[in-house]
């Protein structure tokens, strides 16, 4: 469907109401997301990246403490390896095992998990488009990702401007705060009206907290913002280069205060990984949560021959949300989580 076709939709939908006022805008929302699915193929297919598909249901977990996996047991011969399987929350590990075996530029979209996300804005079953670029770093990545999003937006005839800004000219920007040395105190003092029990955060959940609570809302709508070098602590999988303080080679991109992407200059050294998988499951021991086990094949493919590279996650739903100007996640899919 047309651009144009897609602002009608969109027209008639504001004219209407109750259930066919509905029924247009779960018809205009499908049609625009298997629209977006063709121009995001056409978009990689002229670059020559190349489609690939990964395995939904791992032997290995996610260690992040901050993201829960769903898991599920196999009822199989034992022959056929681990019985319990962790759904994926995104196909990055796959992916980097295919880049680690010579495939090159390679791109996924589709459905990812995550245990205990559910609400206006998030279903625990959602989409994510996630590709990688040899030889690239992140800056060049971020590039395309807002090429990519505008190309997105243009379906729904909008167009956005870009902000880009390192971590902390940002903090400094909007809130006076430096985020590499300012005390803890000063952290909480902006967010004294929002009454946050504190106990136990950290100096980097405190960042977290102004990010989302006090910069983040900020951000102009028809914008996308970029926010680039994060601190060292936040590095995730991303190289952390060493500067004076040492940044992790990191990226989000919003579009208007919407998180849409994550992307780093990517981590290659298999020691450097394996050291973040222990220090993540020694926070979950701390927090009594569960351990799921490292991806051993991960570790092994960033020591054989693993690409420098960048890759980057994205939002799909998120994506679409954005282009048609809702906060309900559950207006872009067929059937939402308590619907499913």
């Amino acid at each position: 469907m047309m651009p144009e076709r897609f602002a009608r939709h969109l027209a008639e939908l504001h004219r209407c109401g109750g259930s066919r006022g509905m029924a247009i805008a779960l018809n205009s929302a499908l049609r625009l997301r298997a629209c977006l699915y063709a121009q995001i193929r056409g978009f990689f297919a002229h670059r020559g990246v190349l489609e690939v598909e990964t395995p939904i249901l791992s032997a290995a977990g996610n260690t992040e403490p901050n993201i829960a996996s769903f898991s599920t047991q196999f009822s199989g011969h034992v022959d056929a390896g681990a019985s319990v399987r962790w759904l994926r929350t995104s196909p990055e590990y796959p992916l980097k095992r295919l880049l680690s075996a010579g495939i090159g530029d390679c791109y996924e979209l589709g459905r990812v998990f995550r245990n205990g996300e559910a609400g206006r804005r998030h279903n625990p079953e959602f989409t994510m488009l996630e590709w990688y670029r040899v030889g690239w770093d992140h800056l060049r990545l971020i590039d395309e990702t807002v090429d990519l999003i505008q190309m997105a937006l243009h379906l729904v005839e909008k167009h956005a401007t870009v902000y880009s800004s390192t971590y902390r000219e940002l903090f400094v920007q909007r809130l006076h705060i430096d985020p590499w040395c300012a005390p803890v105190t000063a952290l909480q003092t902006p967010l004294h009206d929002f009454q946050i029990d504190g106990q136990g955060l950290s100096r980097d959940d405190w960042l977290d907290l102004l990010m989302t609570h006090l910069i983040q809302p900020a951000f102009p709508a028809d914008r996308i913002t970029v926010i680039r070098d994060w601190p060292a602590t936040q590095c995730a999988l991303a190289k952390i280069r060493h500067d004076d303080p040492p940044v992790a080679e990191r990226f989000e991109i919003y579009l208007g205060k919407c998180e849409l992407a994550n992307g780093y200059h990517e981590l290659t050294d298999a020691k450097e990984q394996e050291m973040r998988f222990r220090c993540d499951l020694e926070r979950r021991r701390q927090r009594q949560q569960v351990e799921p086990p490292m991806d051993r094949r991960l570790l092994a493919a960033l020591s054989a021959d693993m690409p420098e590279c960048a890759g980057v996650a994205l939002g799909i739903d998120r994506l679409l949300m954005a282009m048609l100007d809702t906060e309900r996640i559950d207006e872009v899919l067929a059937f939402d989580f308590i619907n499913a």
